[in-house]
């Protein structure tokens, strides 16, 4: 019998021959050919197009040089690494990484101690997704991703009060009411609007954002410091009393930064062997701040980099920059004293000290490198321990005596000048555009803490009463104690809210909050050239 072929079972009738199974190799030949076909258009794809058929999209118009290059940002089947965003963006050659979490606080606190390493923060592709198409914004972050790790909720109801607006005060280092300054502007250049009156001093940067820093020689010179002002008869510093020193005295002993002697007018001082009266006081008066200085290094031995500021070192930390500046700016001047003494020792060790200087100051200009403000830092409440409570205040009364005139608008504590703050940079975390809201609101809508509209009709209406009660009333408008310096004249969140809501204006995130460091860095070349 033939294997196919079979009989019967047992007299039953069964089918003459067994199924045959249809071969396996067509399926499998099919499948392969699919295979084949599918790699095959999709090297073409990837080697002559547009990689389209694998992408989720196109890609925004900043990354559209990349589309063709997927690896540039994915590895492999993975998503969009930063260490690959890194790639582009990280040209700076500083430290840390502009675009990391570190530098992001760093960046808006300039306080290095809010540094803090995050091991599981968020990589670039969760807040800036692509294949989103060319028009699409990459920098457009929803509020979701933001709340994610900032759990302050929507604007309208959870967002927390500005810093300076819920503490209401800061610390400017000036005596100065606003009110009583806004009617001196108005009535010298006879102005109507007091609007007009704060842009006198507040004036606004070429781009219209923010403000450029307050002067002195340009907002205060016409009014304060004129040529009657002059010190008190001050004495005479001797062995045994603490007092002023003469330009003889300076002259002779030749200390650092004395080269301001050349040019100070000795008919400005009136005196006999004891004492000694100044006229006119300038603003910065060498003379003035060389005494100060000396006063403050008797009370105060040891004060390190403190001497070679003009004013005091207490300031924000976001501000240590600036102390570092002034104290090379301090160090700068007193080198080219130095170049006009011909010995070669001094010439030798003065070259090494401006080398040392372009150091320093190359690496000031790096906005990532570590300050420590605590160098410049007076022992204010330690004063030196040799000197009794008499010759303290024996001398703390001479520092007062000294600075009346100075006094007048600066604070001076521990025979220091108290820091100005010379400008008006508020949010600290946040951006803001005085120029995109002026369309829609003046300056008194907004900044209403200091009632400067009220205190000004006040005094005039004390004034037309032309009585000597009337004058009263106008010094006490001029010390109001809702109007000093120290109070930040600064919006509430409520005054922000009523217009960034739902309705009306935009209140994401990102409207007024930008993560990433200033990109203006980026067109330093000498930067892009030094990167690794």
């Amino acid at each position: 019998m033939s294997p196919r072929q079979k009989g019967h079972f047992s007299g039953l009738p069964v089918t003459s021959s067994y199924p045959v199974r249809p071969s396996r190799r067509l399926p499998w030949a099919i499948a392969a050919a699919v295979v084949a076909v599918a790699i095959g258009l999709l090297v073409l794809d990837f080697a002559f197009g547009d990689a389209g058929l694998v992408s989720n999209g196109p890609l925004s118009s900043a990354h559209a040089n990349l589309e063709t290059d997927c690896g540039a940002c994915h590895g492999g089947f993975e998503g969009a690494a930063s260490a690959r965003c890194s790639v582009c963006h990280e040209k700076f050659g500083d430290r840390l990484g502009v675009y990391t979490h570190d530098a992001h606080y760093l960046y808006r606190s300039g306080d290095f101690q809010r540094v803090s390493r995050r091991d599981h923060e968020a990589p670039c592709a969760s807040c800036h997704t692509e294949h989103r198409g060319r028009a699409a914004e990459i920098t457009a972050v929803a509020d979701s991703r933001c709340v994610a790790c900032h759990d302050f909720g929507s604007f309208a109801s959870d967002h927390p009060e500005f810093d300076l607006a819920a503490a209401g005060v800061e610390t400017p280092g000036l005596s100065f009411p606003h009110a009583h300054h806004v009617r001196e502007v108005m009535s010298r250049q006879q102005l109507v609007d007091i609007e007009r009156a704060c842009l006198y001093c507040h004036n606004a940067r070429s781009d219209g954002r923010g403000f450029e820093p307050l002067s002195f020689d340009r907002h205060c010179d016409a009014c304060h410091l004129g040529p009657t002002i002059a010190t008190p008869e001050l004495p005479l510093a001797t062995t045994a009393e603490p007092g002023v020193e003469t330009l003889e005295t300076l002259g002779r002993r030749q200390g650092p930064g004395s080269s301001w002697l050349a040019e100070a007018n000795p008919r400005e001082f009136r005196g006999d062997a004891q004492a000694l009266r100044k006229s006119p006081i300038h603003h910065r008066d060498p003379w003035v701040l060389d005494n100060l200085r000396r006063l403050r290094q008797t009370l105060y031995p040891g004060a390190e980099l403190a001497d070679l500021l003009v004013a005091s070192p207490e300031t924000t930390a976001d501000r240590t920059l600036e102390l570092y500046a002034e104290a090379v700016a301090t160090l700068r001047g007193w080198a080219r004293e130095l170049r006009s003494r011909p010995d070669r020792s001094v010439q030798r060790e003065l070259r090494q000290i401006e080398a040392l200087l372009d150091r320093v100051e190359r690496s000031l200009a790096d906005p990532y490198t570590a300050l420590d403000e605590s160098r410049f830092l007076l022992d204010l409440l330690s004063p030196d321990p040799s000197l009794d409570a008499d010759a303290v205040a024996a001398i703390e009364g001479v520092v007062a005596d000294l600075t009346e005139p100075c006094r007048q608008c600066h604070q001076v504590e521990q025979a220091t000048i108290a820091r100005v703050a010379t400008d008006q940079g508020g949010y600290r975390r946040a951006e803001f555009d005085h120029r995109a809201h002026i369309l829609s609101r003046r300056c008194l809508d907004c900044h209403t803490k200091i009632p400067i509209a009220e205190l000004l009709a006040a005094a005039s209406a004390a004034q037309a009463t032309a009585s000597v009660a009337a004058t009263a009333s106008v010094a006490a408008v001029a010390s109001d104690a809702r109007d000093s310096a120290e109070i930040a004249n600064l919006p509430s969140i409520a005054t922000c809210r009523s217009c960034h809501n739902a309705r009306e204006v935009s209140s994401g995130c990102v409207t007024c909050h930008q993560f990433h460091p200033n990109k203006t860095r980026r067109s330093d070349l000498l930067l892009y050239l030094e990167s690794p």
